[in-house]
């Protein structure tokens, strides 16, 4: 019997199911999680521990998202092999789910170095899903000292999520700068200054060498007394399943821009997989929300016999820490422009008369105009992009453009 089957139960595969229903309203669909909750949406964990979000508004998709697109959802269950001579995925209890077409969107798992003693800490946690952040909560308390490993976008967050409800919390990187991944030295001094203002403490240019028990020691020398450690160091794309099976992999699973794996009815979307940077013409692991939704949707799409491409993919993040927001998109490989003032920081980006990355930090409305011109590789040269450096506005498009691109708003 023909049969869909999607590996994993996040927005890639809520676009994926959504992509298969636009073209095929039969066939069954077979989703196997891991996790034992319905999709959500993973950027909301942090905003759950500050009591800015519930449960049920964390949710990505109505409860009855499943039973209505066909769905049967195993809950639990780790997909462990892909038999792709007989087409089946073999799971974690021995059992087996045949498909026609499979799409991987196993996503990504934390990346935890081999710190001396860390099996002797008891309270250690990740910071990726829902499970990690209820264990969290449970651990700690008003009384609680709270290390983060890692200043990247998850070790963060995770400081903001706990800010007001732990004792204190101290970050510390190998790093010289918050954000590093994303973020110049300038920029991301910005956005220490406001997590400090709020209680945050930092380690920088240092990192844990080996714990004991409730005590982390860092290269420096000094040594942390803490309650509770949350390792957020990076992350790894979870390929095992495609390479394991003969499919070519990077960093990420390879994908072409129908999300199309090197193995025959196999496709793959998400977190997990490495695919091609427009702004940049490099593959990489572009892991945020709205790709994966449309690297799933395209999944789909051509899994039912569609035809569709996703080939216009950035990375992306948009962010905030208590007020204070911070969007960056594409390459910062280009010729730098600084129109920064007002306290608002503005940093273009420019390789060949086109846009093709950007920093905002404070001021980011409207900023999908600047998203939208490393995306359809615009020519500067055709539109005023003086004004639009000062302000993101419509204006700066002729007559001609604002028709195509904004229903002919003014």
């Amino acid at each position: 019997m023909k049969r869909y089957v999607i590996i994993g139960n996040g927005v890639a595969a809520a676009g994926c199911i959504e992509g298969i229903r636009g073209t095929d309203s039969k066939t069954p669909i077979t989703v196997i999680s891991e996790e034992k909750h319905p999709v959500y949406c993973r950027p909301l964990i942090s905003y759950y521990l500050e009591h800015k979000t519930d449960m049920e508004k964390m949710n990505y998709r109505p409860a009855d998202f499943y039973e209505k697109n066909g769905c049967e959802v195993l809950y639990g269950r780790k997909a462990v092999s892909l038999d792709k001579e007989n087409k089946k995925v073999i799971l974690d209890d021995g059992s087996s789910v045949s498909y026609t077409s499979v799409c991987v969107a196993a996503g990504s798992s934390p990346f935890v170095p081999p710190f001396e003693g860390l099996e002797a800490v008891e309270k250690k946690f990740a910071f990726m899903t829902l499970d990690d952040t209820l264990a969290l909560e449970k651990a700690v308390n008003e009384d609680s000292d709270v290390l983060i490993v890692g200043a990247g976008l998850i070790g963060l967050k995770c400081a903001e999520g706990l800010h007001g409800r732990v004792k204190s919390i101290t970050v510390c990187d190998l790093a010289d700068r918050v954000l590093s991944s994303i973020l110049d030295t300038d920029c991301a001094a910005v956005m220490q200054k406001r997590l400090e203002e709020n209680g945050i403490k930092f380690m920088l240019s240092d990192t844990v060498t080996k714990f004991s028990k409730n005590t982390a020691y860092t290269k420096s020398g000094a040594e942390v007394k803490f309650d509770a450690v949350v390792l957020a160091v990076g992350v790894r794309a979870n390929t095992e399943l495609v390479k394991n099976a003969g499919g070519e992999t990077g960093r990420g699973i390879i994908v072409d821009d129908g999300m199309r794996t090197s193995i025959e009815d196999v496709f793959a979307a998400g977190d997990c997989t490495e695919g091609n940077d427009i702004s940049s013409g490099q593959k990489k692991v572009l892991a945020l929300l709205p790709n994966a939704y449309m690297q799933g949707f395209t999944a789909g799409v051509n899994m039912a016999g569609g035809e569709s491409l996703f080939d216009k993919a950035v990375p992306m993040n948009s962010i905030g820490f208590f007020g204070l927001h911070a969007m960056t998109a594409g390459s910062y490989d280009g010729e730098l422009t600084d129109c920064s003032e007002n306290g608002n920081i503005k940093r273009f980006f420019i390789r060949d008369g086109l846009l093709c990355g950007f920093i905002l930090i404070g001021e980011t409305e409207r900023a999908g105009i600047y998203t939208s011109l490393i995306r359809e590789k615009t020519p500067l040269d055709t539109v005023d992009f003086g004004m639009l450096m000062r302000t993101a506005t419509s204006a700066a498009f002729t007559e001609e453009n604002r028709r195509k691109k904004f229903g002919g708003v003014v």
